[in-house]
C-alpha cells in the first residue's frame, strides 16, 4: 500500500524516443520447452488482479515452460464490494470469497501451477482491515472496527487517526493507514489469528507470502506471526518502503525475510530517462541498497505504476529496457509486474479480472488484449528469463560503456548483454567473445516499440550467417 507520491524528472522526449536496444544470450542448452522445479529460478510473475482460474491458465501455459520460479497472486480473503483495484486490499474476513475466485479455484491455482514448476506467492493483507462498513464479497456483515467471529474493537490499535508523521515511528505503526482499521498486532490473539490465516493458505499448498504495509507493523511483531506458521521457512517478502528521513528504516525486517528495495526501481527509472546506463556499472549494494541476498527488486508494481515513482507500460521502450537490464543484472530476486491498462488510477480489473487473451505489442492492437498488458510474456521481457536462469550464480564480467548510454556485460561464461540506448547504431569489438567461434547470431527482430533484440546461442554449425537485420539502432557485438 502506498504512503505518498514521489516527485520524478523527465528524460527529454527527443532523446527517449531515440533509444535502441540489442540483448544478446549466450546459453550453453537450449531453453527446454518443459517446466522444471524452479530451484534456482527467482523470477516472479506478479499476476496483478488476475482471477486465480486465469493464473492457473498462465501457470501451465507460459510461466512455466518460460522458467518463471514464483507467481505472486493478489489477496486471497474477503473485502469490501467495488470495482476499484483497492477493494482487494480492504479485507473483511479471512474467507477467500473475493472478486478473484473462491476457495476451490484457488486450490486448483496453487496445485495447477506446482504441477507446471512455479511455485505460488500470496500477497498477505494483515496489517488493517476496512475503512467502513457494509458487506463484503462473500457476504459478510462488517463494521469499521467489528468483524464478527474475527476481530472486535479492542483488536484494533489504540490510535484511530490517519498517520501524519512518518519522522514518528508510534505515529507510523499505531495509527491508520490511509484511514484503514488497524489491527494491533502486538497483543498475542491479533498474532494468532493472522498466523492462523496465514497457515490455512499454507495448508493450501501456498509456498511464501508478500507482507503488505509491513512497515506500519514493528519488526517483532512479524517475527512473532512467522514463528507461529506451520512452516516458519516459508517464502517471506515484506513491503517496507524507503522513505529518506523517516523513522522506520526497511533494513530493519531483514531478520524476518526478504524486503522490497523500492530505490532500484525508482533510480532506474531517473536512470533511463534522465542520466546515463554507463551509471549502472555498480548498480545495487554499490548504491547503498541493503544486500542482494534479501531484496526483492522490481521495475514497477501496481502502486508505483500508478503513483509515478517508477516507470510503467506507457514508457515504451525506457519500460522494456529497463525490465530486460533488471532480468540481466544479478542484483536481488526480481518481481516482473503484469497488470492492465488504466487511465484511471482507481479502475479495477478489465472483464472481473478473467483474462481471455494479452496484447503483445507487434501488430497487434491494444484492444485485441482486452485492457490486460501481460508484460511477463512480452518476448523481450520472457527471454530475459531464461537467460537470468542460465546465469544464476555467476558475477558481472567484462563491464563495457561508452560513457553515456550503450553498456555491456557478461555473467560468467554464460551469457553477454548488450542495450543501446543512444539514438543511433554503435558497433563494439568483444575479444571475450572470440574463443566461441560455435556461436551463431540469431537475427535482431524489432520490438513493441521499435528497438532491436537479439539472441546468440551455442551452435554447432558456425557455417550458418545471420540474415540481415533491419535498419534500426542497434549495437553491434563482434568477436
Amino acid at each position: 500500500m502506498p504512503h505518498r507520491s514521489l516527485p520524478v524528472r523527465r528524460r527529454p522526449v527527443a532523446r527517449g524516443c531515440a533509444a535502441a536496444a540489442l540483448a544478446l544470450t549466450v546459453t550453453a542448452l537450449a531453453v527446454p520447452a518443459h517446466a522444471a522445479p524452479p530451484g534456482t529460478r527467482d523470477v516472479t510473475a506478479e499476476l496483478f488482479e488476475w482471477r486465480y482460474d486465469s493464473v492457473a491458465r498462465e501457470c501451465k501455459d507460459t510461466l512455466g515452460p518460460a522458467g518463471y520460479g514464483y507467481v505472486e497472486v493478489s489477496p486471497a480473503t474477503e473485502h469490501i464490494q467495488g470495482g476499484q483495484w483497492w477493494t482487494s486490499y480492504q479485507p473483511v474476513s479471512y474467507r477467500i470469497a473475493g472478486r478473484l475466485g473462491d476457495r476451490t479455484a484457488f486450490k486448483n491455482m496453487v496445485d495447477t501451477c506446482h504441477a507446471a514448476g512455479v511455485k505460488v506467492v500470496a500477497d498477505a493483507v494483515i496489517n488493517h482491515m476496512s475503512a467502513g462498513s457494509g458487506t463484503g464479497t462473500g457476504g459478510s456483515s462488517y463494521s469499521k472496527y467489528t468483524y464478527p467471529g474475527i476481530y472486535q474493537p479492542q483488536d484494533m490499535d489504540d490510535c484511530t487517526a490517519q498517520i501524519s508523521n512518518y519522522q514518528d515511528r508510534w505515529n507510523v505503526q499505531h495509527c491508520e493507514l490511509v484511514g484503514l482499521a488497524d489491527l494491533d498486532t502486538g497483543e498475542p490473539y491479533v498474532r494468532s489469528r493472522i498466523a492462523q490465516y496465514l497457515n490455512d493458505l499454507l495448508s493450501l499448498g501456498v509456498d511464501g507470502f508478500r507482507i503488505d504495509a509491513a512497515k506500519h507493523m514493528p519488526a517483532e511483531d512479524l517475527a512473532a506471526i512467522k514463528g507461529q506458521l506451520s512452516n516458519p521457512g516459508a517464502y517471506w517478502k515484506q513491503e517496507a518502503i524507503h522513505g529518506a528521513g523517516e523513522a522506520v528504516s526497511p533494513s530493519e525486517y531483514l531478520n524476518t525475510g526478504d524486503v522490497q528495495e523500492f530505490r532500484y526501481g525508482r533510480d532506474l527509472k531517473r536512470v533511463f530517462q534522465n542520466e546515463k546506463l554507463a551509471y549502472l556499472k555498480n548498480f545495487g549494494e554499490g548504491w547503498g541498497y541493503m544486500a542482494s541476498g534479501k531484496s526483492g527488486v522490481f521495475v514497477d508494481n501496481w502502486d508505483t505504476e500508478r503513483n509515478g515513482s517508477t516507470l510503467n507500460y506507457k514508457n515504451g521502450a525506457d519500460y522494456t529496457l529497463a525490465n530486460v537490464f533488471m532480468l540481466a543484472w544479478p542484483y536481488g530476486s526480481p518481481d516482473v509486474h503484469s497488470g492492465y491498462e488504466f487511465s484511471d488510477n482507481d479502475a479495477g480489473p478489465p472483464n472481473g479480472g478473467t483474462v481471455n487473451a494479452c496484447w503483445l505489442g507487434g501488430t497487434s492492437r491494444p484492444e485485441a488484449g482486452g485492457g490486460w498488458k501481460c508484460q511477463h510474456k512480452w518476448p523481450e521481457i520472457k527471454s530475459m528469463v531464461a537467460l537470468r536462469n542460465t546465469a544464476a550464480g555467476t558475477a558481472v564480467t567484462n563491464w563495457w560503456d561508452n560513457g553515456n548510454d550503450a553498456i555491456a556485460f557478461g555473467r560468467g561464461a554464460k551469457a553477454y548483454v548488450a542495450i543501446n540506448h543512444e539514438g543511433s547504431n554503435l558497433s563494439r569489438n568483444v575479444p571475450e567473445l572470440a574463443a566461441r567461434r560455435e556461436l551463431l547470431r540469431h537475427p535482431e527482430r524489432p520490438d513493441r516499440h521499435g528497438r532491436r533484440v537479439g539472441t546468440v546461442h551455442r551452435h554447432p554449425r558456425p557455417e550458418h550467417r545471420p540474415r540481415p537485420a533491419h535498419r534500426r539502432p542497434q549495437l553491434r557485438l563482434t568477436p
